[in-house]
């Protein structure tokens, strides 16, 4: 499955429902405690169900839907790359699409609602019948489905929950009364729909840029324990190990029931109460085998011991493994990764070849990235399409970067929306576009201006009067001229906003 849209709503500082489109390399953009790493961690939540870096609970809340006492977190997502077939019923394999589990657009939306930072319901938004007499199909038992079977209609399997629907819904087809309803999967009649539909789910993945690990830190920090969540998704592997543990039930059936047998020779009465219990294979957790593993150095220091630049320089060298690896193989398990501000203790060198990792690994297949930034440097190593910038105005918006925010494509405007990131090369790339476009003359008229010392050819000074942008566009090419005080920061960014308010309202 590939997840394709993330839903938040009353969720920190997310308080009314927002939906974030999602694509292979997603990078957020934005200024600083505006919900950049809340996306990450709301997606940890939701695939690792408190198993993995953050747990939920009542302090994330939103605090103004906690004062209108709306206090339910929704966490939910869209998923696109469904399964054909999935097992409801047991061993009976049918399709979400044939049990009406699908929304509008024939994807799959599961949303977690947790009633005041609490214990989850499980939910799936699906379009589907509410014409009562075929409506609430998947929560009936197979005795009760039987009886809404009719002589009309035909069934190809009356032992199979899923045939018994699909004769009914069929016989229906012209009157489904189809409509958006919240299907709440444990009180499907099959109780195991939502473990089915996990196993489907991508593996998820957040390194964070602070995290301090510990010894006994369970959450996927070092890559190697992500590795073995990987390697144990493969469906060959997995069938090898389900054959190991079937053998050792088997035998282990053998003994206990010998035991049971010689003990019925010496006093059945006892014999006769007593029942082996041993685990199904299904329960074993091949993941506790493995949960040792770890890279070490020299003296055996674990990774989540050593200084923070020597972790992300791990990390690093893992993602650019893991995008030649992925990128060699087929059926790898779908997968996303989530990193907090890849750039935090590497060089500049290090943080271009980090980016262009992750560029591969998007590339490949079923891999997803998901990463926060607060470094211009690592927006321009990008593409537009890479970017999404959180906005706050009336209500929060994570928006996808236009290309054309202004008349021609720009990661310097990006910079400035992000992180009001004004430089001297996003004001040289203004004016040149005025200039380019025969508006200088207007853009310069009416506007104050101050003394701007030249130096001439031949020496002599001359004194000029020059708007702010002017000035500063002539220091910034001719530094070698100091007979003028150097512009300041906010007139830097005084002389940004106007030449952007002029371009903005030229009809271009």
């Amino acid at each position: 499955m590939k997840l394709e849209k993330l839903i938040l709503e009353n969720f920190r500082s997310y308080k009314e429902e927002v939906r974030i489109s999602l694509n292979d390399l997603n990078v957020f953009v934005g200024k600083n405690d505006i919900g950049k790493s809340t996306i990450l961690e709301a997606l940890d939540i939701f695939f690792n169900e408190g198993k993995g870096i953050v747990k939920i609970d009542k302090e994330d809340l939103n605090k103004q839907a906690a004062l209108e006492r709306n206090a339910n977190i929704k966490i939910g997502v869209i998923l696109g790359n469904l399964p054909d077939t999935i097992k409801i019923d047991a061993t009976n394999p049918t399709s979400l699409a044939n049990e009406y589990l699908l929304n509008r657009e024939g994807k799959l939306e599961i949303l977690k609602i947790f009633p005041n930072g609490g214990k989850e319901k499980v939910f799936v938004k699906a379009f589907h019948p509410t014409n009562p007499a075929c409506s609430d199909l998947l929560l009936k038992k197979q005795s009760e489905l039987k009886k809404l079977l009719t002589d009309e209609m035909s069934c190809a399997d009356k032992t199979k929950n899923s045939e018994l629907r699909k004769s009914i819904w069929s016989h229906y087809a012209d009157s489904l009364e189809l409509v958006d309803v919240e299907i709440e999967l444990a009180k499907i009649d099959a109780k195991n729909t939502w473990e089915q539909l996990k196993i489907h789910l991508p593996l998820y993945a957040l390194f964070q840029s602070d995290r301090k690990n510990s010894d006994g830190d369970s959450e996927i920090q070092n890559p190697m324990k992500l590795a073995v969540q990987e390697i144990l998704r493969d469906r060959r592997l997995a069938d090898k190990l389900d054959e190991v543990a079937n053998e050792v039930e088997v035998k282990l059936r053998g003994v206990a029931e010998k035991t049971l047998e010689k003990l019925n020779e010496m006093n059945s009465e006892i014999a006769n109460t007593l029942t082996p219990i041993i685990p199904g294979t299904e329960s074993l957790k091949w993941l506790d085998v493995f949960k040792n593993v770890s890279i070490t150095g020299d003296e055996d220091i674990p990774i989540n011991k050593r200084g923070s630049g020597v972790k992300r320089l791990v990390l690093l060298n893992f993602f650019r493994a893991e995008a030649e690896r992925r990128k060699a193989e087929s059926n790898v398990p779908d997968i996303i990764y989530a990193i907090e501000e890849p750039e935090t203790s590497q060089h500049p060198s290090h943080q271009r070849k980090l980016i262009e990792a992750f560029i591969e690994l998007s590339k490949s297949g079923n891999t997803q990235v998901l990463l926060t930034t607060h470094s211009p440097s690592i927006v321009k190593l990008l593409d537009f399409n890479h970017l999404k910038l959180i906005k706050k105005a009336d209500q929060k918006e994570v928006v996808d970067v236009e290309r054309n925010e202004l008349p021609y494509p720009s990661l310097n405007e990006v910079n400035f929306l992000a992180f009001g990131e004004s430089n001297d090369e996003y004001h040289n790339e203004l004016y040149g576009f005025i200039e380019s476009e025969g508006l200088l003359v207007q853009f310069k008229a009416g506007r104050q201006t101050i003394n701007y010392v030249r130096i001439k050819k031949n020496g002599d000074l001359q004194t000029e009067q020059l708007t702010i942008s002017e000035y500063i566009r002539h220091q910034i090419h001719h530094p070698e001229n100091t007979k003028n005080t150097r512009f300041t920061s906010e007139q830097l960014q005084e002389s940004i906003s106007s030449m952007r308010e002029f371009i903005d309202a030229q009809p271009i």
